[in-house]
């Protein structure tokens, strides 16, 4: 009663999922990812078994069709059962019970999947593949993408309720991106607000903007991330790390004071810190 995306991002090795259902919380019941191993999606009365039994599999060795057709051989229900496995390869393997209700199917792509079950109409998971082959950016980008396609395309025939992205990177340091939308009307709409938020904070990081960083181009990124997702915070800390750092000082109080007026917790805290651009700033505000 569901449709989900299982992919790999061959530029970074990242490994996601995205789902969406008419049942609450689903980001807990079918993603399951581990960053270098692989990524699970499990819908269809679903067995929740077969996401930690996946990836074990997965991390022993096995490949996804492998791991997939152990998982299935081992189930009690397998005609109900939808179920796409993604290892960290590339390679996904996907099964559709012959019980699944229909409109019930999944697509295997490069280095992706697609599944759905339950769907107004045929065409849902064609509807994702060609969705998320045509979008650009991090996997999580391009798996909402898929989500609002398969939406589009007459989604699950109950409504919609939950919705989930899951996506791991390697690295011990590297970004989840873990977003829910446990219950509501339009969860694909939160969901997306969710990732604007993620998106624009990539934007701003330090990691994005650095001492090598023109003055022009932390402006285009700060516009760039207010148009995505606008908020107190983002306009302090770009106003207090960012401008002050290529000391643009009249530029960051011209930004705070607006703020401060209708905000002042940010001006308590601008009094708090003792970081160097907010040593630089408070003299500007009697601080």
């Amino acid at each position: 009663m569901t449709y989900s995306i299982v992919a790999r991002d061959p530029a970074t090795g990242a490994l996601g999922v995205g789902v969406q259902t008419h049942q609450p919380s689903v980001g807990a019941i079918v993603p399951w990812v581990k960053a270098g191993v692989g990524a699970i999606a499990t819908q269809s009365f679903a067995n929740i078994n077969f996401g930690p039994q996946g990836l074990a599999l997965l991390e022993n060795g096995l490949d996804s069709s492998r791991t997939l057709a152990a998982l299935v051989a081992g189930d009690t229900s397998p005609g109900v059962r939808q179920l796409a496995v993604i290892d960290d390869s590339g390679a996904p393997a996907a099964h559709t019970g012959a019980d699944c209700i229909p409109f019930a199917g999944h697509l295997i792509g490069e280095q992706f999947s697609c599944q759905a079950n339950m769907m107004t109409g045929a065409g849902v998971p064609e509807a994702m593949a060609a969705a998320f082959g045509a979008a650009e950016g991090v996997l999580a980008t391009r798996i909402m993408a898929a989500l609002e396609a398969a939406q589009h395309a007459g989604g699950d025939i109950r409504g919609s309720q939950s919705a989930a992205i899951l996506v791991r990177e390697r690295g011990p340091l590297s970004p989840t991106w873990d977003l829910r939308i446990d219950n509501s009307e339009q969860p694909l709409t939160e969901l997306r607000g969710l990732l604007n938020i993620r998106l624009a904070g990539q934007l701003l990081s330090a990691e994005s903007i650095n001492r090598s960083t023109s003055l022009e181009a932390a402006r285009a990124k700060f516009a760039a991330a207010e148009a995505l997702h606008s908020s107190h915070e983002q306009t302090f800390w770009f106003a207090v790390n960012s401008l002050t750092a290529m000391e643009q000082l009249d530029e960051a109080q011209a930004l705070l004071e607006p703020l401060f007026a209708v905000a002042p917790q940010w001006r308590e805290l601008l009094e708090r810190l003792e970081l160097p651009g907010a040593l630089a700033i408070k003299p500007r505000f009697g601080l």
